[in-house]
């Protein structure tokens, strides 16, 4: 993400705390691959999820973040989608645009890949009238079980706008700082173990 600030603020100093951190996701996609689908599908667009390299940027057609995904790819004048490189939400993609050929790349975010059926319902039972907001990172039988899929934008927002007192929150973490800021009346719930991020927790 700090490649990601640098590259939309050219003129602008960009600094990074810790340089170790980095998302394994965003390395998910083999040396060539990009070339080997452009050659293999015509007219093909190369749609690169933001949680990727600059490198991967530079490769592809268009960036985009996970609440305008499907807007762009729908509205993409090409029939073939090369959807890097989340798997996970590049099927969530698919499944909301079926119009389009969307081939999937193999790789996923480790954080919401990780969190499982049998914590959510554990942690909805022991806290009924909290809704499940879920991140479309994660795998379609959570989302299926979910009360709203959204970006991380998107569930701050939901929140923010919702008249009730308590959330069960899906993706990681480090989102409980804005949302306990901005609703410090609200009470918010995570899958057990949290879904922390391994760079980010060190």
């Amino acid at each position: 993400m700090g490649e990601s600030a640098k590259i939309l603020n050219p003129d602008k100093k960009v600094l990074m705390p810790d340089l170790t951190a980095d998302c394994p996701m965003a390395h998910m996609v083999k040396p060539g691959q990009i070339q080997e689908m452009r050659e293999k599908y015509e007219d093909l667009a190369v749609v690169c999820y933001i949680n990727s390299t600059a490198e991967l940027k530079c490769q592809s057609d268009v960036c985009v973040t996970s609440s305008n995904a499907i807007k762009i790819v729908r509205a993409s004048p090409n029939k073939n989608i090369f959807f890097i490189p989340d798997r996970i939400l590049g099927r969530y993609v698919a499944s909301q645009v079926p119009e389009k050929n969307i081939i999937i790349n193999s790789g996923y975010g480790p954080i919401h890949a990780s969190i499982t059926v049998e914590q959510l319902k554990k942690v909805k039972a022991e806290h009924p009238n909290a809704p499940i907001l879920i991140h479309p990172e994660c795998e379609p039988e959570l989302l299926e079980i979910s009360d709203y899929i959204g970006s991380t934008a998107e569930l701050i927002d939901y929140v923010a706008d919702s008249p009730l007192d308590e959330f069960m929150i899906c993706t990681e973490d480090g989102v409980d700082y804005k949302l306990i800021t901005d609703n410090p009346e609200k009470k918010f719930y995570y899958p057990n173990p949290h879904p922390c991020c391994a760079a980010y927790s060190a």
